[in-house]
């Protein structure tokens, strides 16, 4: 577990689901150290914003405090930067390592996939060899539901085959977990991959699906249905996901290297979700339709027990409030 001003390193930290984590961790009293190199695949200001809204948890949280070291500097740095790296964890030494930096995105990597191995794969070795060198107790990482694939088997659980996936972006976060199992097999480090399902919530990436219909919804634009609304996702709303993120740092000591599958186990199909939106906005969508992507998948449906029976992973926010208060932030209502 975090103690109190044990150095934690965040990479991925200016992102949507990056942000919150090292927020949480400020919270219980770490110190964090952020890395991210903001990559033009969305808006610096959004993740400026982010990074303004983790100063400012601090300064609430920490007013009168001594302050003998900055508890949360976020550096920017590209994650393959592997001496880079190397020179940041020996100046930091911290105990620990959430790794969320990643590629994102299924459709664009089926455009990049040379770009998407050589981040997620090259960054994610780049950062295992940093935390090795300097001992770190535990190692945490995003993996991704997209591992899947079309599996026709749901709910999807941990020991399920995940040998076929079906974007380049699934396949990196495939091998992602493969590095970091032999890593943690060669060095010992105990070593977490967290299977995210599609996280949602204020502040949501604005390339994802909820945030992209209520954006244009907002502006009175059409909306883009791909496909014919049957396929369904596992929407997983952002603190759930924090909350099992920071039980994956507590308990992987106790597991050595683990997979869990973080997601809410309530899947909904897209028609029925833009229909929730609808309600929840009060503005009725205007859908147009469009071919459904390549390297989309029909479902993801999370399993979770393996993740309640050793996290006490427990996914509370029901999906209607969820998307009303990601439709209050976005709106200013």
């Amino acid at each position: 577990m975090a103690q109190h001003s044990e150095t934690i390193v965040v990479t991925g930290a200016a992102g949507f689901i990056g942000s919150h984590v090292a927020a949480a961790f400020l919270a219980r009293g770490a110190r964090v150290i952020g890395v991210d190199n903001f990559d033009p695949y969305y808006e610096r200001s959004i993740k400026e914003a982010n990074l303004a809204r983790v100063r400012e948890g601090v300064a609430k949280t920490r007013l009168g405090e001594p302050c003998h070291q900055e508890p949360f500097t976020c550096v920017e740095m590209d994650i393959c930067d592997e001496s880079g790296m190397d020179g940041l964890f020996i100046r930091e030494r911290p105990a620990g390592v959430v790794h969320l930096a990643a590629k994102a995105g299924v459709r664009p990597s089926v455009a990049d996939p040379v770009g998407y191995v050589r981040v997620n794969l090259l960054g994610t070795a780049s950062v295992l060899r940093a935390a090795e060198r300097v001992g770190c107790a535990r190692f945490v990482m995003a993996s991704s539901s997209s591992v899947y694939g079309n599996n026709t088997k749901t709910p999807f659980a941990e020991d399920d085959p995940v040998e076929r996936p079906i974007s380049p972006y699934a396949s990196t976060k495939r091998s992602c977990e493969l590095i970091a199992h032999t890593h943690h097999h060669l060095t010992g480090m105990p070593t977490a991959c967290l299977r995210f399902f599609t996280v949602y919530g204020p502040g949501q990436r604005p390339d994802l699906a909820i945030a992209t219909f209520m954006r244009l919804m907002r502006d009175g634009q059409p909306i883009t249905m791909f496909g014919d609304g049957s396929m369904s996702r596992d929407y997983t709303y952002i603190d759930d996901i924090v909350r099992g993120v920071l039980a994956a740092y507590d308990r992987i000591d106790q597991f050595g290297y683990r997979v869990w599958n973080l997601g809410s186990d309530k899947p909904v199909r897209l028609d029925a979700l833009i229909a929730q939106i609808g309600e929840v906005t009060g503005i009725e969508p205007r859908v147009e339709r469009g071919e459904a992507p390549a390297g989309d998948v029909e479902i993801t449906w999370a399993d979770v027990s393996r993740s309640r029976a050793e996290l006490g992973y427990a996914p509370k926010m029901a999906r209607h409030e969820g998307l009303r208060l990601q439709w209050k932030a976005l709106s200013g209502g």
